[in-house]
């Protein structure tokens, strides 16, 4: 049996990253190679050097919506709505709080009544579905009326919204950023094309559901949250230039992973594709497209620590973030990077 209780780590709490660092490729780097289980230590803006022309990167241009919004309801007393599924016609799951004091036909006031809301209905597990009335543009009522919705485990209150974005984000639509991709800056980007390395995008909307602990023991009994992502043919035409040139395909998080090792085929060739993936990678998985991996630190007992102990070997990764224990690495979203590769 796959045990979730082997993939647990003890993490000091004060290694969880609240805040981003000053400068956005200033974060350390572990490297890991998956076939011998080195480590090295080094710096994000060192990553070219593990780079080779012919190589390409594979990034998650989502966006995170600002979909955390505080009013108040129209009888009185604070609320929060978060954004979960845009449902179409202004309706949207959400997540609610108070819960008890939101049934169906509460209204919600927000800003200075720039946007309202009613409780339309309430759904089996406790979401609410929500219909917003405003004027003009809903994303740009939200830009200024809406706050990042931060990860459960950050408590420092975020000043640049902008820094939960990635330097490449353009289609709106995450409840969480892609973190790994919060690294790079326009100027690391453009050397590392430079060197002749392929830039190509992909969007996977991650989820809340990427924060949700396994609960199961037996991890292959987990049922994994369903996420909405694309590939352009543009992309699936760079990956498979890549391959057939012997390059290496490097993937810029768990979220482009998930989403092309979701649609490639057996052969390990893509085109073009879009659709919910609920794809859960776990040791034993045998990845039909990614080489290597760029990666932050992810929670102990985690789909995301199951990820990369399919790609790395449970053993290296244990000792890896072991060792990135020890020498006081930044964890989580805000935290330090990793580079998986072989040769």
């Amino acid at each position: 049996m796959l045990k979730t209780s082997d993939y647990y780590y003890d993490l000091p709490q004060e290694l969880i990253a609240q805040t981003p660092l000053e400068r956005r490729d200033g974060s350390r780097l572990m490297t890991l190679n998956k076939e011998t289980g080195e480590v090295g230590h080094h710096h994000f803006y060192d990553l070219p050097i593990f780079l080779k022309p012919g190589d390409c990167l594979v990034m998650n241009d989502s966006r995170v919506l600002p979909a955390r919004l505080i009013g108040h309801r129209e009888t009185g007393g604070a609320c929060e709505v978060l954004l979960l599924v845009d449902k179409g016609n202004d309706t949207w799951e959400c997540l609610v709080r108070p819960g008890r004091k939101l049934r169906e036909g509460a209204k919600v006031i927000f800003g200075d009544g720039e946007l309202t809301a009613e409780i339309a209905e309430v759904l089996p597990g406790g979401n609410r579905l929500v219909r917003f009335h405003y004027q003009g543009i809903f994303l740009e009522v939200l830009e200024r009326l809406g706050q990042m919705p931060l990860p459960p485990y950050i408590k420092e209150k975020l000043e640049n919204q902008e820094r939960y974005q990635t330097v490449y984000s353009r289609e709106v639509g995450s409840a969480a950023a892609p973190t790994a991709g919060l690294h790079f800056t326009k100027e690391l980007l453009a050397q590392i094309e430079a060197m002749g390395v392929k830039l190509c995008y992909v969007t996977l909307h991650v989820g809340l559901g990427t924060f949700r602990p396994v609960k199961e023991e037996d991890l292959t009994h987990h049922d994994m949250h369903s996420e909405y992502c694309v590939i352009s043919q543009e992309t699936a035409d760079v990956i498979n230039e890549t391959k057939r040139n012997g390059g290496r395909v490097i993937c810029i998080g768990t979220t482009s992973c998930r989403t092309i090792e979701s649609w490639a085929k057996e052969d390990g060739t893509m085109e073009a594709a879009s659709g919910w993936t609920n794809i859960f990678i776990y040791p034993g998985y045998k990845f039909k497209v990614l080489d290597c991996l760029v990666t932050n630190f992810h929670l102990p007992e985690s789909t995301l620590v199951m990820l990369v102990s399919a790609l790395a070997g449970r053993e290296h990764i244990l000792n890896a973030y072991q060792q990135a224990v020890e020498a006081k690495y930044r964890f989580f979203s805000f935290g330090d990077a990793m580079f998986i590769y072989s040769d």
